[in-house]
C-alpha cells in the first residue's frame, strides 16, 4: 500500500512538472476556456477576435484572425499553444508545427465534445480538479436541457449566420449540435461544410418550422416571403459564436427562442 501511495505521489508530481506555465491562446473561446478553469495567470498572449474578457484586457496580442504574428508569439516563450484550426491559415499552422512548441487543436463538433476539451485543457493546464468539476457542471445542464425541450419529433429549424450571400451552419458544426439540445433539427444536418452557403429556394423547399436570424434587418428581410409558414425568431446573443463554457448558457437561452412556451 506504502508503495502504491508512493508511486501516485511521483505521478502526480511530474505531471504537474508537465503543466504549462506560459500559454498562447489562438482563439477567443479557448481564451475563455482558460479563465473559466481559473487559470488566466497562465496566459502570456492571445489572438485577438472580438471583445476580451476583463482579466485578458492587458495581454499582449499576437495578431488576429488569419494574421498571427509568428514572431510575437514567439517572443512570449510559450510552453504550450491553444489553437482553433480556423483562427490562423494553413501555412501559418504549418509553421507553427515547427516551432517544436506544444500545441493543443480544439475544433469541438458537439457540446460532449466541448466538455471533453474543457478537461484535456485543465490537465495540460496543471488544473486537472476545476476541469474535472466544469466538465460536470456542463454535462449535467446539457442534460437537464436535453430533459427539458425532448421533442418526439424535433422541431425543423433553419439556422441563419448570414443574409447577404445566406450562409447557415452544417451538421458537423457545433451550433447544430445545440440545436438538437433545444429539441430541434438543422434543416441543413446534412451538409458536410461548416458554414455552407445556401439559397432561399433551398431553405424554402426544406420547410422550416423556425427560422433562426442573428438581428432585425436579417429577420425583416424575410418579410418579402408572407405566405412563408415558419417562424422567424431573433437569437442577439453571439455566445453561440465560442464554444467554451458559457456556451452552454447561450444554449439554454436559444432554447427559451426555439420553444418560449416549454
Amino acid at each position: 500500500m506504502r508503495h502504491r501511495w508512493l508511486a501516485l505521489l511521483l505521478l502526480a508530481c511530474s505531471v504537474q512538472a508537465l503543466a504549462a506555465e506560459r500559454v498562447v491562446s489562438l482563439a477567443p473561446s479557448l481564451s475563455e476556456i482558460v479563465v473559466e478553469l481559473g487559470a488566466a495567470d497562465l496566459l502570456v498572449g492571445v489572438l485577438d477576435g472580438g471583445e476580451r474578457p476583463p482579466a485578458l484586457a492587458t495581454l499582449p496580442s499576437v495578431g488576429h484572425y488569419g494574421q498571427l504574428n509568428i514572431e510575437g508569439l514567439l517572443s512570449l516563450k510559450p510552453d504550450l499553444i491553444l489553437l482553433w484550426p480556423g483562427s490562423v491559415g494553413p501555412a501559418q499552422r504549418e509553421q507553427l508545427r515547427r516551432l517544436n512548441i506544444p500545441v493543443y487543436v480544439a475544433e469541438p463538433h458537439s457540446l460532449e465534445q466541448l466538455a471533453s476539451q474543457v478537461q484535456a485543457i485543465a490537465d495540460r493546464l496543471g488544473r486537472a480538479d476545476a476541469g474535472s468539476q466544469l466538465a460536470a457542471q456542463l454535462r449535467q445542464r446539457l442534460g437537464e436541457l436535453r430533459q427539458r425541450y425532448h421533442r418526439d419529433e424535433p422541431l425543423r429549424v433553419f439556422y441563419q449566420v448570414w443574409n447577404q450571400p445566406l450562409y447557415t451552419v452544417g451538421g458537423g458544426q457545433i451550433i447544430s449540435d445545440a440545436l438538437s439540445v433545444c429539441g430541434a433539427r438543422n434543416v441543413f444536418d446534412d451538409l458536410i461544410l461548416p458554414a455552407p452557403q445556401v439559397s432561399i429556394e433551398s431553405v424554402l423547399q426544406r420547410d422550416p418550422e423556425v427560422i433562426l436570424v442573428g438581428d432585425q434587418a436579417q429577420k425583416d428581410a424575410w418579410r418579402v416571403w408572407p405566405n412563408m409558414a415558419a417562424r422567424v425568431r431573433l437569437v442577439p446573443d453571439k455566445g453561440l459564436e465560442r464554444p467554451s463554457g458559457q456556451m452552454v448558457e447561450a444554449v439554454a437561452r436559444l432554447c427559451q427562442v426555439i420553444s418560449p412556451d416549454l
